[in-house]
């Protein structure tokens, strides 16, 4: 896929040349000559990158969105207002004019009509009403994202572009005055956490007569767009933007943190958790970041909803609601997760919540509550099942949904309404989009009620599928070649699992199907239409066992290396007798690891499913996808050199 377009014309104003910069409805100036976005290995004089627009564009749609959903929420809460006062009235007028027994005459005459009544509530068309929408652009820039807000939103009444450079800052009010925008934008040149935490602090010093803080300075959209971490700015982000439900739009940048292994301590230190290395990295960065703003919000009795976390380019992009729920805080150690990976062997994982949101039935019969206990541990041995070799810890992460299903069908519907000429990225929007719907696999509960999870159960409720396979790291694993996508899927289904795909990765498979069967699977596609070559297994690959365990390993081959392998266990539990049960959560009758510790299912055994699977044409027919039109799903890189490019210099 090719670079967006970026529209450019030299204007002259107040005596010197700019070039004019268009995207979307809004356009901004640079000096003729200043080094911009499009050049590369420059420190820039104005911070623009054009392939940033899908995230603007993004952004934008995503508010749209939010602001119609709130202002249909705001209309609902109107009219049930509404029913109530009316309800309320007609009570208080009968109480008034209907005469008491002792006042009733001794013959009836003609009924009266009272004409003194009072009239019923006039109820002002909420169309005509203009509600406050303020929008905080912490990190503006060039102002772009602000200049796109102001003149793409209808319903925004305020947009705040703050930026640290007092020369981005004059940047930022040259092009809020050539598009315009005055009435609309207010430029600040300030630290973004003193402006949110002075804004957070005023609100506090100002209370209604029933004692609340005010909330007319909080926000109903943050946007945090930072050069790197958005880290730093979540514990003030949280606390100034609406508690009844604002939304937080938060972009990192620094993939080489979340998405990386090389510098674990640096993400503790930013976000609270440890990287994964592997092949899932990039959702479980969406998962360390969530958990991150998670945490800064339970702090002050608040809870997040994520609307949509997408993993795209060399960035992540959230959508976050924020909800005062001192209730629904509760329930967020149960929807915090450890992972124990198996990265340098076969990439089996499993997860371990930190706590335990039960079910229980209230002591009358009437319901169930939730109660809130310590979970069962480890989810994993110290040793993988499936390959033998070291697990290792990652985490905590945010273990619930990280996508709205209802947010993001919204966002589709907005799709063939909106315009090409504003939106330059339209198709891979709906692409993405389409994919993300394509991720959700709803659990048992969900299936059994039909329709969304609502109160406790939606907040109890965690994502069963948290992460993602591919094909080709599960063929490499197994030095055999990389069975057809369609192929995979159809099997996993023919076994009565569910698979969607991942929006982090072409060719990527969600499932729920346990480790035990994808590798059932995989040794089957060995068996039948792959057969291993010569030299390619030796016991010191994680692919032994896997393959020894499935009868694919020669027997003589398989003999000599158990009794090696015996010896080595008997040395090791010498060493570690009497500790491993405790420690490792082993069942003492049978070694096994318990499933109710990790939260998997109990999973069929190798031999009541061989007889279950074919590989054959229609298996594969059974693993496609519904055809529908040809969208653009994932993004191709479009230039060269492509990426997030430098700073903008001071001056």
């Amino acid at each position: 896929m090719s670079a967006p377009t970026v529209p450019v014309d030299i204007v002259r104003k107040d005596g010197s040349d700019y070039r004019a910069i268009k995207e979307g409805k809004a356009t901004i100036l640079v000096p003729h000559g200043a080094k911009i976005g499009e050049d590369r290995k420059e420190v820039q004089q104005v911070f623009y990158n054009p392939i940033q627009q899908y995230n603007r564009d993004l952004s934008v749609l995503a508010i749209k969105t939010y602001g119609e959903q709130r202002s249909e929420e705001r209309e609902q809460a109107r009219r049930l207002r509404n029913q109530k006062l009316a309800l309320k009235n007609a009570k208080k007028r009968k109480r008034e004019h209907e005469p008491t027994p002792d006042e009733l005459p001794a013959e009836l005459g003609p009924k009266v009509e009272v004409t003194n009544a009072p009239e019923e509530p006039r109820v002002q068309d909420s169309s005509k009403a203009t509600h406050p929408f303020k929008i905080f652009d912490a990190l503006s820039a060039s102002g772009l994202r602000a200049l796109r807000y102001a003149h793409e939103l209808p319903f925004v009444t305020e947009v705040v572009a703050n930026d640290l450079s007092e020369s981005a800052a004059k940047t930022i009010q040259f092009n809020v005055a050539h598009n315009g925008l005055e009435d609309k934008i207010k430029v600040t040149n300030e630290d973004a956490l003193a402006y949110l935490y002075r804004n957070i602090a005023d609100g506090l010093s100002k209370r209604d007569r029933r004692g609340e803080p005010i909330k007319g300075n909080q926000f109903d959209v943050i946007d945090l767009d930072p050069y790197g971490t958005a880290a730093p700015f979540f514990d003030a982000a949280v606390q100034a933007v609406r508690q009844d439900g604002g939304l937080l739009c938060i972009t990192c940048t620094d993939s080489a943190l979340w998405a990386g292994h090389s510098y674990c301590e640096k993400t503790f230190a930013l976000y609270g958790g440890i990287p994964v290395h592997g092949g899932f990295t990039h959702e479980a960065g969406l998962r360390l970041i969530l958990n991150a703003v998670a945490t800064s919000a339970a702090r002050y009795g608040l809870t997040i909803e994520p609307q949509l976390s997408l993993s795209i380019d060399f960035y992540t992009k959230l959508f976050v609601k924020v909800t005062k729920s001192q209730h629904a805080v509760k329930f967020l150690a149960a929807k915090t997760m450890l992972l124990y990976n198996c990265d340098a062997g076969c990439g089996s994982w499993y997860t371990q919540p930190l706590m335990k949101a039960k079910e229980t039935p209230n002591k009358n019969g009437t319901g169930t509550f939730f109660k809130h206990v310590m979970a069962q541990g480890p989810g994993s041995d110290r040793k993988c099942d499936h390959c033998g070799w070291r697990m290792h810890i990652n985490g905590p992460m945010y273990a619930g949904h990280i996508h709205s299903q209802d947010f993001v069908k919204r966002m589709l519907k907005q799709i063939p309404e909106a315009d090409p000429a504003t939106y330059g990225t339209l198709k891979r929007l709906e692409g993405m989009l389409q994919t993300v719907l394509d991720e959700y696999i709803p659990s048992q509960e969900q299936q059994e009620h039909g329709e969304p999870l609502e109160g406790d159960l939606a907040l109890a409720e965690c994502d069963r599928t948290p992460f993602y396979i591919h094909p080709s790291r599960l063929a490499k694993t197994l030095a055999c070649p990389i069975p057809p996508f369609n192929t995979l899927r159809g099997a996993i289904l023919h076994l009565g699992y569910q698979a969607g795909r991942s929006h982090c990765s072409p060719g990527s498979i969600k499932t729920d199907a346990p480790w035990s069967v994808i590798w059932h699977i995989m040794t089957e596609w060995i068996r039948q239409k792959a057969p291993l070559k010569p030299g390619r297994v030796k016991p010191s690959l994680a692919r032994w066992k896997i393959l020894n365990d499935a009868g694919l390993i020669p027997e003589h081959e398989a003999d000599e290396e158990n009794e090696k392998a015996e010896e080595g266990e008997k040395k090791d539990q010498v060493e570690e007798e009497g500790d491993q049960v405790m420690e490792h959560g082993l069942d003492e009758s049978t070694g096994a690891k318990s499933n109710e510790a990790n939260g998997n299912e109990a999973s069929d055994t190798y031999p009541s499913l061989a007889s279950k699977l074919l590989f054959n044409s229609e298996l594969e027919h059974k693993g496609r996808l519904s055809k529908g039109p040809k969208i653009s799903r994932y993004q191709q890189n479009p230039t060269a050199n492509w990426g997030p490019l430098t700073k903008a210099s001071r001056h």
